[in-house]
């Protein structure tokens, strides 16, 4: 057991102006949707390059809602990955379509672009991407297929607020783009998400869908003509999200500079040494949202990751997997799907596990968190 301070795999950073800001917003007398929500809903689009932007309380709501601007429903196909969070794939079921899942990329760990193609058919409307780590897709492959089979795309782009694709920001171009502000997202509002749209009809009717479709006008008008939910984000999220915002260039290249240190670290020699497999090595795209390694399988058919989990911790040192597959899931094997399917998503989903790595790491904790890696690997 390690005599250090417990090494968590993720932990938010909310300074003590930000705090300030929330005291602020309870003394106010207007803690829900106000002006702290219109103050984080203009820096986000000014962000995205003046992109209409409208923040949620969660990103999964964010997915649901952009679902409907896009007109899906029951009889459609949406395609997706099957390595993301459940609710990802939840969306699709929740506007009463069918979920397709194509198989990833052995190297990105994102869906593999040549298999969402093959998966297309007549009933195909849309295709949700994820990013996972915040690494994006090809970009110009992702929307040259949706433009050939005139799909929607949205994207998930949970973690990747801070990537980019080509000198871009992720969600300055494209379709619609979600983004997560959840606890463990490299900026938090403790909880919330927002949805990039592509103009203010989509702007108003994704306002319409944050709360029960309501529109007022005058003193007293108002009308429903869609039906919405109670998806709004509250101003004391949005006082967190403007507090945190404020730091996202530095906190994406303190975390690039972390994943450099993590693979100065590991060596050019761990992946043959070790058998577990290192993400992409890309200080460009990515705001490294998480460091991931796929484990080697072990030798006597014992479960890998959680023997793996199971040491790191006894040497102090938090872990976490992302994701496990979600065909798998009794929700999902309820509908057709079965082991085989997904043969790469299956191994990575089993393998995978997700190292520390947040704001307020430093260099010497990423250095304690390779020599258990290789500790563990070394003893089991």
């Amino acid at each position: 057991m390690s005599s250090l301070p417990f090494l968590p795999f993720s932990k938010p950073s909310i300074d003590e102006a930000t705090i300030a800001a929330v005291g602020d917003v309870l003394r106010s007398g207007w803690i829900t949707s106000g002006p702290k929500v219109q103050a984080f809903e203009a820096q986000l689009s000014e962000y995205f390059g003046g992109r209409p932007v409208r923040t949620f309380n969660s990103g999964t709501c964010t997915m649901e809602i952009a679902l409907r601007i896009a007109g899906i429903g029951p009889g459609d196909e949406v395609i997706t990955t099957p390595i993301s969070w459940v609710a990802t794939a939840n969306v699709i079921l929740e506007v009463g379509a069918t979920p397709v899942f194509a198989d990833i990329d052995p190297v990105t760990r994102n869906i593999d672009l040549a298999k969402v193609e093959a998966a297309i058919t007549a009933r195909t409307k849309a295709i949700i991407p994820v990013y996972l780590s915040g690494l994006p897709v090809d970009m110009d492959a992702l929307y040259a297929l949706a433009d050939k089979h005139h799909l929607r795309v949205v994207e998930d782009a949970a973690q990747a607020l801070g990537s980019n694709w080509q000198d871009q920001r992720i969600g300055a171009r494209g379709d619609l783009v979600s983004f997560s502000f959840q606890a463990n997202k490299n900026i938090t509002s403790s909880e919330g998400g927002c949805l990039v749209l592509n103009n203010e009809d989509e702007a108003r009717l994704a306002e319409k869908y944050r709360l029960q479709g309501v529109t007022r006008s005058g003193f007293d008008g108002l009308d429903v003509d869609v039906l919405g939910g109670k998806f709004n984000m509250t101003d004391i999220a949005a006082a967190i999200g403007l507090g945190q915002f404020a730091h996202i260039e530095a906190i994406t290249a303190h975390r690039r500079e972390l994943a450099k240190h993590y693979f100065a670290c590991f060596g050019p020699d761990f992946e043959a040494t070790y058998g577990a497999q290192l993400p992409v090595a890309d200080f460009t795209n990515t705001n490294w949202h998480l460091f991931q390694l796929v484990l080697p399988e072990r030798k006597d058919g014992q479960p890998a990751r959680a023997t793996f989990m199971k040491e790191m911790q006894a040497l102090g040192v938090g872990v976490g997997y992302h994701y496990p597959p979600i065909h798998l899931l009794s929700l999902y094997r309820a509908r057709g799907f079965t082991e085989g399917m997904l043969p790469i998503a299956e191994r990575v989903g089993r393998l995978i596990v997700s190292l520390p790595m947040f704001t307020a790491m430093t260099k010497a904790d990423v250095e304690r968190s390779v020599a258990a890696v290789k500790a563990v690997l070394n003893a089991v």
